[in-house]
C-alpha cells in the first residue's frame, strides 16, 4: 500500500483541502492509498473559507481537526507533500520516503482548491 502525508504549518487549510481532495481521488480510482494530514503548528480548527470551498464542490470536513505531525505519523510514508513548510522539521533521520513542496499562491480559497485538486489528480495519475 502507498501511503502519503499532506502537511502544512497550522494543518487548517491547505493539507486539508489536499488530503480530502486524495481521499476522493482515491476512491473515484479505486486504489490503495493511505492518506494523512498534519501541521507543524496545529490551529485551533479548520479555517470556516476552507470548509465552504470545499462544501461547495459536496467534500465534507467540518468534523475534521487540526493535529500535529510527528516524526512516528512518516518513518513509513513513501510521499509527503509540503505546503509552506518542510520535512526536515519532523522527518525520522533515516526516512527513505520523497518529499515534494507545493508552493500555492496566498489568497483565493477557492483558487488554491484548484489549484491542489489539479496537482492531486496529476500526482495520482504518477501513482498509477
Amino acid at each position: 500500500m502507498t501511503k502519503i502525508a499532506f502537511i502544512c504549518v497550522g494543518n487548517a487549510g491547505r493539507s486539508q483541502m489536499a488530503s480530502a481532495l486524495a481521499e476522493r481521488e482515491r476512491a473515484e480510482r479505486g486504489m490503495d492509498v493511505e492518506i494523512i494530514t498534519g501541521g507543524v503548528d496545529p490551529a485551533e480548527s479548520v479555517h470556516d473559507e476552507v470548509i465552504k470551498a470545499m462544501d461547495e464542490i459536496s467534500i465534507d470536513i467540518s468534523d475534521r481537526t487540526p493535529r500535529q505531525i510527528t516524526p512516528e505519523d512518516i518513518e513509513d510514508v513513501d510521499y509527503v507533500v509540503t505546503m509552506g513548510c518542510s520535512v526536515e522539521q519532523f522527518r525520522p533521520d533515516d526516512w527513505d520516503g520523497e518529499s515534494f513542496v507545493w508552493e500555492l499562491e496566498a489568497g483565493d480559497t477557492c483558487e488554491q482548491r484548484a489549484e491542489l485538486s489539479h496537482r492531486i489528480e496529476q500526482f495520482f495519475d504518477d501513482l498509477e
